[in-house]
């Protein structure tokens, strides 16, 4: 067993903790002791929950505004090439970036199983070991580029002119890559330590940027696809910034470098050896989301440009509920590191309810107001009227989808990730693609009626495990065998 106190495998100190960390250090990995104060004086779960999701859902709804806000300066030049060119190239950053997500995902889950247990070292030395390898792998993306971004292009098939000004766009995005997976690494340490504010200021300060530099560089200076690319790699590095000065911030006094926080390669290895079912995961559901997009781009450029205002709303959906879900990850994870039944039933009972709540606000929303939204995104008439078609399919997308998001948080908490990659695998396998497949004579509405498909697979089958697990008491296996290995190294 590693005598370095590897937050992978095993946590150090995990079966007493010091008085020093419980007192006088604890507002390290807590929120400010007004934050603190305000959540320990609340008896219901429901409180607790709304003090961690509303933070991360006012974060991750900025994360699409960059999306609207392209696809708004774009929507509305003389032609819809430069938005088929930037839907084309942020899905293929969406697949090369996402691939890594188990870096936020897996972060959070170890990060708030280690809070749950008031580890400070395995904390930290995650921190670290993840800024690391997220900086490398950023490192060897940028390096191979060339051949990843033509591969990417081919599979997805634009139209000539599309895929040239694509490429262009990918050639500048690329260059924020160690950005933007150090970012990863930092909002899901933030998030499982319970500092939801973080990720907040993280994020939102960046989005803002991105915003003023998209109508700076498309609109004032015409620099079209290109100026999207270079006001994204701007604030994601800006992005970065603002979350290492946090979490230096919340760094334990007198905190220095050692030779056990960095680790061996070993340890490395095993947060990729941990995290490796996320990857799997993560990879099939953005090469659904990348199928989608090639095949609404064989369709022409008017259904690619019309799909990519739609799925903008997916995006919207997807970040706003997911403030309830990232919430349950750092809560179910306390819940797992703490041993507490009672506190993951209550949260997954709460998590549930207003994940429910919040997929009817946006149905609503979307029945009232979808053409409106629309025509504030594009202004060209055929790729309107084109997505006004296929507007009922946006309708029934928040409550197929809310399952997911919820289980998701649930499962990363409890870092069961075998099981995530599992139920992906067979709603894309065998829901997505003989779907879409039987429904090819529908056009765009069989590829739409095949995403709504996927979605409600993944909620039946991840439905199914959370109610096996529960009933044979399964979600703290994974923590029990820590312990024991713990002990066992002591």
């Amino acid at each position: 067993m590693d005598k370095t106190g590897s937050s992978i495998g095993t946590y150090r100190n995990n079966s007493k903790v010091p008085e020093t960390i419980i007192g006088r250090k604890k507002d390290v990995f807590l929120n400010n002791r007004r934050d603190q104060s305000i959540i320990t004086a609340l008896d219901s779960t429901d409180r607790r929950l709304w003090a961690l999701a509303w933070p991360l859902m006012l974060t991750n709804l900025t994360v699409p505004l960059l999306g609207l806000v392209d696809t708004a300066v774009l929507g509305h030049l003389e032609s819809p090439e430069y938005l088929g060119a930037v839907a084309v190239g942020a899905n293929l950053f969406s697949i090369l970036y996402w691939t890594f997500g188990f870096m936020r995902m897996g972060t959070t889950g170890l990060a708030a199983q280690a809070w749950g247990k008031r580890d400070e070292f395995a904390q930290v030395a995650l921190l670290l070991r993840s800024v690391l390898l997220a900086t490398i792998i950023g490192l060897l993306l940028i390096l191979s580029h060339q051949p990843l971004i033509k591969l990417g292009l081919e599979l997805m098939n634009p139209s000539q002119r599309v895929a040239e000004l694509a490429y262009g766009y990918a050639s500048i995005r690329i260059w924020s890559a160690p950005a933007v997976l150090c970012q990863y690494t930092l909002v899901g340490w933030l998030i499982g330590t319970q500092s939801p504010k973080g990720p907040m200021l993280m994020l939102i300060a960046a989005n803002g940027l991105n915003i003023v530099l998209d109508v700076v560089f498309v609109t004032l200076l015409g620099w079209n696809s290109a100026g999207v690319a270079i006001a994204t790699v701007m604030a994601e590095y800006s992005a970065a910034g603002v979350g290492f000065y946090l979490v230096l911030k919340k760094m334990p006094a007198g905190q220095t470098l050692t030779r056990a926080l960095i680790g061996q390669i070993t340890d490395y290895l095993g947060i990729l050896q941990v995290n490796r079912y996320i990857m799997v995961r993560t990879i099939a559901l953005l090469l659904v989301l990348a199928f989608f997009t090639a095949q609404g781009a064989r369709q022409g450029d008017t259904i690619l440009a019309a799909n990519a205002v739609l799925i903008t709303f997916l995006l919207v959906i997807s970040n706003g509920l997911d403030g309830f879900a990232n919430a349950a990850e750092a809560l179910i994870g306390e819940a797992v590191g703490r041993g507490s039944r009672s506190q993951f039933n209550d949260v997954f009972r709460v998590a549930l309810r207003w994940s429910l709540w919040g997929s009817l606000l946006f149905t609503a929303a979307f029945v009232l107001g979808g053409r409106w939204l629309i025509s504030l995104l594009t202004s060209i008439q055929e790729v309107e009227q084109t997505a006004w078609e296929y507007l009922p399919w946006l309708w029934s997308l928040p409550i197929a989808a809310v399952w997911g998001f919820l289980f998701d948080g649930v499962f990363i908490g409890a870092t069961r990730t075998r099981d995530m990659q599992n139920t992906m695998l067979i709603s894309a396998g065998l829901v997505f693609l003989p779907i879409w497949w039987l429904t090819t004579g529908w056009g765009n509405h069989g590829l739409w009626f095949a995403l709504i498909s996927l979605m409600l697979a993944r909620a039946f089958t991840m439905g199914w495990l959370c109610l096996q697990h529960t009933r044979h008491d399964r979600w703290f296996e994974g923590n029990r065998r820590r312990q024991t290995a713990g002990n066992a190294d002591g």
